[in-house]
């Protein structure tokens, strides 16, 4: 799963991009969209994210809801404004043990990245959007030439 992070705060002139935090929407999105995901039955074995401080608390929202430890949770600082070669990057170094992986990380590189996996083209992630594909692989380093289809696509306002 691909997710995008939650509404950041502009609120704080001068605030560095990195540091921004998430806004009252995007506090409320990030645990309603971890619960949608549980209410669907959707397991996730690792979160992993860009380490600035509106991915990583999507995150850790995420995190909370399921109840997961912080041993399942991992920054990865290429994520940060990543482009496609850095999403491929990183899947290819999910250990084979994690049958489901979420990654958080920002526009525009996100949408390009989603836009690349299947068929299904989408616009623009919105904030704390989720697009999901399902891999045909047991290998996470083979991700990228794997066939993959669309699984699901969701966002708050949806």
């Amino acid at each position: 799963m691909i997710i995008r992070h939650a509404k950041s705060s502009w609120a704080l002139a001068g605030q560095e991009d990195f540091d921004r935090p998430l806004n009252d929407r995007g506090q409320r999105d990030a645990p309603m969209m971890a619960k949608r995901l549980l209410d669907r039955k959707v397991g996730i074995d690792m979160l992993i994210s860009s380490p600035a401080n509106r991915a990583l608390s999507t995150a850790r929202y995420f995190a909370d809801v399921y109840e997961m430890g912080k041993d399942r949770l991992a920054t990865i600082k290429q994520l940060y404004h990543a482009y496609p070669p850095a999403f491929y990057e990183v899947i290819s170094e999910i250990d084979d043990s994690i049958r489901t992986a979420a990654i958080f990380s920002h526009n525009p590189g996100i949408t390009a990245f989603v836009n690349e996996l299947t068929d299904t083209r989408i616009d623009d992630m919105p904030t704390c959007a989720i697009f999901a594909v399902k891999a045909e692989t047991a290998h996470w380093k083979d991700f990228r030439r794997a066939t993959k289809t669309f699984w699901f696509f969701d966002y708050p306002k949806l």
